[in-house]
């Protein structure tokens, strides 16, 4: 499917403001209402948009301590990365859980209701059968930003 400047800029004011009003969207990207809404029903059916959500601040409601790691594997074969990352899915705490390229194999966040309790969640995991080789923890003191990124809009 391709996107043109009207649909990237639906997808872009849509992603900072899922509850904004069919006409205050189509007044956004200069379109009238309908043809406006009907973008955003293509965008739907094409997956595109897969839903609306609210941003819930979890620290209002629950103090989590967040702590991001480095996690290096002992063995690097398929059956290893997928029983780990089978692993970080099962977690509840684990809220990202990134592959990356270069001395580490994973980045991962964890949301713990204490360092207590993380503590206890890497014991679990180097007793298991995870193969974890070696982490590095790093406890958030102050989150500087925490965005979704704008998408590009070319202007062709």
């Amino acid at each position: 499917m391709k996107l043109d400047r009207y649909d990237l800029k639906i997808l872009d004011i849509l992603a900072r403001d899922g509850r904004i009003t069919k006409s205050r969207l189509a007044e956004a990207i200069n379109l009238s209402v309908s043809p406006c809404w009907e973008r955003v029903r293509r965008l739907e059916k094409a997956g595109i948009i897969e839903g609306y959500s609210a941003r819930i601040n979890a620290r209002v409601l629950v103090r989590r301590t967040p702590v991001w790691m480095q996690i290096e594997l002992k063995q690097h074969n398929a059956e290893s990365f997928q029983r780990f990352e089978n692993a970080m899915r099962d977690t509840s705490v684990v809220t990202e859980c990134v592959a990356v390229g270069g001395g580490v194999d994973y980045l991962v966040k964890v949301e713990a209701d204490s360092v207590d309790a993380y503590q206890r969640l890497i014991d679990e995991w180097l007793v298991s059968d995870l193969g974890i080789e070696r982490y590095f923890t790093y406890i958030v003191t102050k989150t500087v930003k925490a965005t979704t990124p704008p998408l590009q809009i070319d202007e062709d």
